[in-house]
């Protein structure tokens, strides 16, 4: 941030922390934070912990943020206030968007989730202020990252369509073993949601819904042999924006060999219902073991024939780890959904932005060379 602006950040977890943290550190003028939460007490931990990490002097300060209503202590904050970061569980989100309209605040989230993305558009499609959506990792950075692939691929060979859009990403630990081959570095809710839910695609230019989990196929990146496959959410709006531009494009999950099968062994004759997600969620976290020391692979692709019909292919493959900053380290996990949060967050408060920004209407080489997002990501 380049001026003083009062950031109120909705959650006490690892991603508001993270968040918090960076906005502090990288920031060139330190914000107001204000970290609310429905447990008091966490809230209170969160900003002494960004208080302790930070190197910068700094003003952070906790409230109570109730799972429904709004307090007086709410009011007084949201009427300070600037910008609502929303770190809360997705179903959360639309509650969080309304309040960011009802006290005229920008208001960017995280949350994949689909039905819970359209009410915000709808609600706030007429708001002042910005409401950036989506704006993590996956859906968010990875994003940006395809649609500023496919914008150059296009340029440089003279064309205005492709055969192919690839977007995938894994939250992975450094080792995997039997039977699952996995290990929890985020939400076990939002793994098993991801997996449930339909994804949206372009197929034959035209977009479409398939089940999660039914394209399932093994790539290498950088020698190492992953396995992917379609889960919902990561596209954002690139279906849409893409439609008749892409013959195929869809957003797959990166994970360690075996943890499929053994996923497909847990969803035999499962549905999709809210009640099957908590099942496997269950499932999951009874034999699946939380790991802090984590990793981020990301690979995006675009492949299609050039002016002169030769076919060709461009990629992009990142692999991100844990990293320090200011007096703590942070999880790769954080760090990668945190920045392109607070690359938004300045987005919006030092822009003109008004109504529903969604990811393709993000500037690319300007969001993924931003100065929240090149120290965890590097310049693209």
């Amino acid at each position: 941030m380049k001026t003083h602006h009062t950031i109120i950040i909705a959650g006490a977890g690892g991603i508001a922390e993270a968040v918090g943290l960076l906005l502090m550190e990288w920031s060139e003028v330190h914000p107001t934070l204000f970290i609310g939460d429905r447990i008091p007490e966490k809230a209170k931990k969160v900003a002494e912990w960004i208080t302790q990490g930070t190197t910068k002097s700094c003003a952070v300060q906790d409230f109570y943020l109730p799972e429904e209503g709004i307090t007086d202590e709410m009011k007084v904050l949201f009427d300070e206030g600037d910008i609502i970061l929303d770190c809360l569980p997705g179903s959360q989100a639309p509650r969080i968007a309304q309040f960011a309209k009802d006290f005229h605040l920008h208001y960017a989230n995280l949350t994949e989730y689909v039905a819970e993305t359209e009410a915000i558009m709808t609600l706030a499609k007429d708001a002042k202020t910005g409401f950036a959506l989506q704006t993590g990792l996956a859906p968010g950075y990875i994003d940006l990252l395809a649609h500023g692939l496919f914008q150059e691929f296009c340029r440089d060979f003279g064309v205005d369509k492709v055969e192919k859009l690839e977007l995938k990403v894994g939250a992975l630990t450094n080792h995997a073993v039997a039977p699952h081959y996995y290990g929890f570095t985020w939400s076990p809710v939002g793994v098993a949601t991801e997996y449930l839910k339909d994804t949206i695609v372009l197929r034959d230019y035209k977009k479409t819904v398939l089940p999660s989990l039914s394209e399932r196929a093994s790539i290498i990146i950088d020698g190492i042999n992953y396995e992917d496959d379609l889960t919902s959410g990561g596209a954002a709006d690139l279906p849409d924006a893409l439609s008749g531009k892409v013959r195929s494009l869809d957003y797959k999950t990166l994970r360690h060999p075996g943890h499929y099968a053994w996923v497909a062994q847990q969803l035999t004759g499962s549905d999709k219902s809210d009640t099957a997600i908590k099942i496997l969620q269950e499932k999951m976290e009874a034999t699946i073991p939380h790991i802090e020391d984590d990793q981020i692979v990301l690979y995006a692709a675009v492949e299609g024939k050039d002016s002169n019909g030769v076919l060709r292919r461009r990629e992009i493959a990142k692999r991100i780890l844990p990293q320090q900053v200011g007096n703590h380290q942070l999880r790769a996990i954080q760090t990668t959904t945190a920045a392109p949060l607070a690359q938004t967050a300045q987005m919006l408060l030092e822009g003109t932005h008004s109504g529903i920004i969604l990811q393709s209407q993000i500037d690319p080489a300007t969001f993924l060379n931003g100065n929240y997002i090149v120290p965890v990501y590097g310049k693209v």
